[in-house]
């Protein structure tokens, strides 16, 4: 058996892998590629195998880094089936029909601008309609079900805990007279997860896949997280502040709903019924067509969910539902939210920053000091969530450049992945140890960490795959290939660049300066300040022609 690394290398995001055994060409996973800009230049590049060639498919889980060129590979005339959870099919009924969406609206944006410069017009990865027509080609599975895929190859999907329908993938290959079997983790999830089971914990394995998120951290415990978002809350309801929730629309707006539900029940003090009540005062708004839709998803689902959850359910207590919460789905209805004064919670999508509504509301409240903007997942480098975590004085949005004045909170406890603790239980808990582990889907440092704990701690081996890397799984594992990426341009290409793309912003800031500027509105204090901007763009100027 083979298996090739090309994607979650040394990162975490692109998921994909490319396995061949049993005279058999698969894969697990096919994401997209996500937050810098030159991670994202690979979505558009051609696959390092011909989708043709590829037998069948295994997919961890719907989120985008995981299933997002799926899309991509039936365009290009994949029609082999996409094995996956059922809970996971009906996902991707939503989430990749949305990302192609996405895809065309940025085409339109790209190709407004090339027009302008005189530049042929490009094509999206895919359309919607693509990706709703690649759902045809999707195999619903039920947990702890072992599947035949040819007479030499079984898997069996158990439950990963880290969102709905996210599995743990066993893979048996029998191969020359000999079987073994190699486990894909996808995400593994965080035992603290609200209204999702615990990850399944596997007995055996010969070979393991194992992600790395946050193979060098550990969470915030549960009751912790829950005190501490009510905290930030009402302190910010109470200074008259909104509180803007950046969330991935499926999984963890839903996780957030039902904490919110369950404050009621921590505690008894005074001070804690005050905050609740603080709470239960203010409008929530859910503000993501997707999320919204992914909430029907949930509730049609509920047999996933924590035992406990299960029987709230049957006793009529639905977590997902409270007084106050409302459900935004139009852009109307979106936009209106940000001419209400009231204080008020708003959750939208996307939990990194890099598209949709959420760009709205940022532009609307990073600024004002009585807000608060309120991270609970990861956020991947190069994205416009990490620059604000990481303590970023202003960001751009829409190309306007505004002061970070809001109070920036991350309850890193609402992870929904595994920390170093919950990775390190997960490779305790076999009985047959796996003879080599190898570590994706994380940043390099998490992985270092993470490679040297396991290996100290369990004298078990490990690999941590750079892209491109195949490796032959026999008695003595072996890198056999590496596939080279194009070469990486030079600087002064990137310069050139660069040029180019600031001549299309300065003309973007002229009409954006020139509408403000045009504002009988605008106040004195605003005009001073983007005088003082272009003033400041007039220097830097003068230093490079200087220079």
């Amino acid at each position: 058996m083979k298996i090739t690394f090309l994607g979650a290398t040394k990162t975490v995001t692109g998921s994909n892998f490319l396995v061949e055994a049993a005279e058999k060409r698969f894969l697990v996973d096919c994401g997209m590629w996500q937050g810098k800009s030159e991670l994202e230049e690979r979505n558009g590049e051609e696959f390092e195998f011909d989708p043709k060639s590829i037998d069948f498919m295994l997919l961890t889980h719907a989120h985008i880094d995981h299933s997002g060129r799926i899309p991509k590979l039936y365009k290009e005339g994949y029609r082999n089936k996409v094995y996956a959870h059922k809970a996971t099919c009906d996902l991707c009924a939503l989430m990749l029909p949305d990302s192609g969406h996405i895809q065309e609206m940025e085409t339109s944006w790209k190709n407004k601008k090339r027009i302008r410069k005189g530049l042929p017009e490009i094509e999206p990865m895919y359309t919607a309609e693509e990706a709703a027509r690649c759902l045809e080609i999707f195999e619903p599975v039920q947990y702890d079900q072992i599947i035949e895929i040819t007479p030499e190859i079984h898997v069996r999907f158990n439950d990963a805990g880290h969102m709905l329908g996210s599995s743990i993938i066993e893979l048996w290959v029998n191969e020359n007279g000999k079987e073994e079997k190699t486990v894909f983790t996808g995400d593994l999830g965080n035992n603290d997860i609200p209204l999702l089971d615990s990850p399944t914990m596997i007995e055996d394995a010969d070979y393991l896949v194992m992600e790395s998120t946050y193979g060098s951290r550990l969470h915030l415990r549960n009751d912790e997280k829950a005190v501490d978002f009510l905290n930030v809350v009402s302190e910010t309801l109470d200074n008259g502040g909104t509180v803007v929730i950046p969330s991935f629309a499926v999984g963890r707006t839903q996780e957030i709903l039902y904490e919110i539900n369950k404050l009621r029940d921590e505690k008894d003090d005074e001070e804690f019924r005050r905050k609740y009540k603080t709470l239960m005062r203010a409008d929530v708004y859910v503000d993501s067509p997707l999320a919204i839709s992914a909430t029907e998803v949930f509730r049609e689902n509920t047999n996933l969910f924590e035992p406990e959850v299960q029987k709230e359910i049957m006793r009529g207590d639905n977590p997902l539902e409270f007084p106050g919460l409302h459900f935004t789905r139009t852009a109307d209805e979106s936009k209106a939210l940000n001419e209400d004064t009231r204080p008020s919670i708003i959750i939208s999508a996307s939990g990194m920053c890099e598209v949709g509504r959420i760009k709205h509301h940022l532009k609307h409240n990073i600024w004002n000091p009585k807000s608060t903007i309120l991270f609970v997942g990861y956020q991947a480098p190069g994205t416009l969530g990490y620059q604000i975590v990481n303590g970023a004085k202003t960001v751009k949005i829409f190309g306007e450049e505004f002061a970070v004045n809001a109070r920036v909170e991350y309850i890193e406890g609402y992870s929904g992945h595994a920390d170093q603790e919950g990775l390190m239980n997960f490779i305790y808990s076999f009985i047959k140890k796996p003879k080599n582990i190898f570590l994706v889907h994380g940043e390099e440092e998490s992985q270092e960490v993470l490679r040297d704990k396991i290996e100290s701690e369990t004298n078990i081996p490990v690999i941590v795959p750079d892209f491109g890397e195949t490796y032959d799984i026999a008695e003595t594992i072996e890198m056999t290939h590496k596939i080279e990426r194009k070469v990486p341009k030079t600087m002064k290409t990137e310069i050139l660049e660069r040029l180019e793309k600031l001549k299309s912003e300065i003309k973007d800031m002229d009409e954006y300066v020139r509408k403000d500027v045009d504002d009988d509105n605008l106040r004195d204090e605003d005009i001073f300040r983007i005088n003082e901007k272009i003033k400041d763009l007039e220097k830097q100027i003068l230093n490079v022609i200087e220079g």
